[in-house]
């Protein structure tokens, strides 16, 4: 089957992915085309390099208020490594952020099979290529992740590919209740409040007066 040609996709929302190779992984080829092209694409790539651990990549995605990680991983320790990722996530409550990967023929589709039964968004196989393309499958990736992770209340969340439920997606519609959880220092709290005010300024204006006023009664007089 010859690869489809296909339109880079236009994205809706403001799309933000963290790459990596995995730990004792050097092979950042394949990583560094694929980021390039989804940077052309349209999304925002922080790019850690190659030989990164899970908690690295994790902590990353929550600071950065990201919708996805993708990652690399040709050391034969795929499975693992991507099952802790995503249990790590889900732990520290943003399991929203959706796991993508790719390794070649290093991954066998029962492995990828193993991985999407799991909760990990796509694996992509050779075959992935084969049949979609390079710009196919980077337009799989922005499609799942074309969603703003913070939601309006109100808003209705779009239909997600191969019917994603909606409770993946994450639920921060009180921007007060975020701006008071402020002083537990959460990354992904204060993350999420800077996504708002870089991308909904509007929005942010509600809550920057009481940060500020926290932040004031915190330092104290001078």
């Amino acid at each position: 089957m010859s690869a489809q040609i296909n339109a880079p996709y236009k994205p809706q929302n403001h799309i933000r992915i963290v790459t990596a190779a995995s730990l004792f992984d050097g092979h950042d080829a394949a990583i560094n085309i694929m980021r390039r092209v989804m940077q052309a694409s349209g999304a925002e790539i922080i790019h850690l390099g190659h030989n990164r651990s899970v908690a690295e990549v994790v902590d990353c995605a929550i600071q950065e208020d990201a919708q996805a990680i993708a990652m690399t991983s040709y050391q034969g320790g795929h499975v693992e490594y991507l099952k802790y990722m995503y249990d790590l996530l889900k732990e520290k409550g943003a399991g929203h952020i959706k796991i993508f990967g790719g390794g070649g023929g290093t991954i066998l589709p029962s492995e990828i099979e193993e991985l999407h039964a799991h909760g990990i968004t796509r694996i992509y196989h050779p075959d992935d290529g084969r049949a979609m393309g390079l710009q196919g499958m980077i337009n799989d990736v922005l499609q799942r992740c074309d969603f703003s992770t913070y939601r309006k209340k109100g808003v209705q969340v779009p239909v997600m590919p191969d019917g994603e439920e909606e409770e993946q997606q994450p639920v921060f519609d009180d921007l007060q209740a975020l701006a008071k959880a402020l002083p537990h220092k959460n990354p992904l709290h204060i993350g999420r409040l800077i996504s708002v005010a870089e991308n909904y300024p509007e929005e942010y204006l509600i809550v920057k007066q009481e940060i500020l006023q926290r932040k004031e009664a915190h330092n104290g007089p001078h």
